[in-house]
């Protein structure tokens, strides 16, 4: 004997009948049907939280890029002071060590 889709619907119905009895049966699917949108609001939770971490890490990443280096620089303070500048660090009068404070202080902010 071959069971068909609609047979197999017939003896779920007639098998939650048998364990439940008719007063059961709206409970248990109102629990049911209420268990599942849970889970989807929990899933639209999770993936919109995902979208907004993505967006943040991406804004981050462009505003370290706002300013591009035209060529090679000629001292390690020249390099400081273009890093600074792309930070929007005021780096005019500042020492070496001041300015790598200064810019680990501001790329730590990003992590």
């Amino acid at each position: 004997m071959i069971i068909g889709g609609s047979e197999w619907i017939i003896i779920l119905l007639l098998a939650l009948y048998l364990l439940f009895g008719t007063k059961k049966i709206p409970q248990l699917s109102k629990t049911i049907g209420k268990a599942v949108g849970e889970y989807r609001k929990a899933q639209e939770l999770l993936r919109t939280e995902i979208e907004e971490a993505t967006r943040g890490s991406e804004n981050n990443e462009m505003h370290m890029m706002d300013t591009k280096v035209d060529g090679p620089v000629s001292s390690e303070h020249e390099k400081l002071e273009t890093i600074a500048r792309s930070l929007k660090i005021d780096y005019i009068g500042k020492t070496d060590d001041e300015l790598r404070a200064m810019i680990s202080k501001k790329v730590g902010g990003y992590t």
